[in-house]
């Protein structure tokens, strides 16, 4: 899925780059390449493909609500990187969006159709969700990073996407060629019904919400960026309830409107 999302999505964005900015590949420094690159690999071939693991474990709704902690690891990786200051306020929304995580995960396992698919998983599936969350936290600081490493060029934020992109898609490929995963992979195309959800989900994932991200991030802290990003809670338990008629208990949506309130509190700091 994200080997090919991704390729599909450089096809996409390459072609739009040429027609916006009359280049197919954008004319960077290498320290840019550099910072954008790391960026394509922690979160988009790291992050991305520990959050699909954790969708196959424990299920697209536990998943996405863990990707909540997201703001948190870019929090502070832009701190680190970027000198971008935490405040108090946002420590108060950090905590209240951990609580509403823990009371997703401890949800009562015979009272959801998501968790049978995650029977003797579960820990497995918490861990790949923590990757994804990390990578993508991390990987949205390295990106701001290379986005403003030179003052004097800014990159637009369709050359950085398509920049992540390309070595996002270098170390996924890679990394299936040395696990040996390369024939299943490529075995994948044959799955017809797979592959037009692959391409409908390249459009909407790393065409449109990968670019978008890059001009939220362009124009505001790289905290509130990610949080934004993470009110996809909010989205995908009413989604996968009519998609995949996968239902969730009181203490689920409980827990997903603590965690919105944590991530709305985070911005308001």
């Amino acid at each position: 899925m994200n080997a090919y999302r991704i390729i599909i999505a450089i096809a996409l964005l390459a072609a739009t780059h040429l027609i916006l900015l009359g280049a197919i590949i954008p004319l960077a420094g290498s320290g840019q390449w550099f910072w954008m690159g790391l960026s394509g690999i922690v979160g988009l071939g790291i992050g991305d493909t520990g959050l699909f693991a954790a969708y196959v474990t424990i299920g697209p709704r536990r998943s996405v609500l863990i990707m909540a902690l997201a703001p948190i690891f870019a929090a502070a990786a832009a701190y680190l990187l970027l000198g971008e200051t935490i405040p108090r306020l946002a420590l108060v929304g950090i905590a209240i969006t951990l609580t509403g995580v823990v009371m997703v995960i401890l949800e009562a396992e015979d009272q959801t159709i998501e968790s049978q698919a995650a029977e003797g998983r579960k820990a497995f599936g918490v861990l790949f969700g923590l990757v994804g969350a990390i990578g993508q936290g991390v990987g949205l600081a390295l990106a701001k990073k290379g986005i403003y490493l030179d003052p004097a060029s800014t990159l637009n934020p369709i050359s950085a996407t398509l920049m992540r992109l390309l070595l996002g898609a270098a170390f996924i490929w890679t990394l299936a060629l040395v696990t040996r995963r390369l024939p299943s992979i490529i075995s994948a195309v044959n799955d017809r019904k797979g592959m037009q959800n692959t391409f409908a989900a390249s459009i909407l994932g790393p065409y449109f919400g990968i670019t978008l991200s890059m001009v939220a991030v362009t124009l505001t802290e790289t905290g509130i960026a990610q949080t934004l990003l993470s009110l996809m809670p909010v989205m995908i338990i009413p989604v996968v309830w009519i998609v995949h008629g996968q239902r969730t208990n009181l203490r689920g949506i409980v827990g997903a409107m603590v965690a919105v309130l944590g991530v709305a509190i985070i911005f308001l700091s």
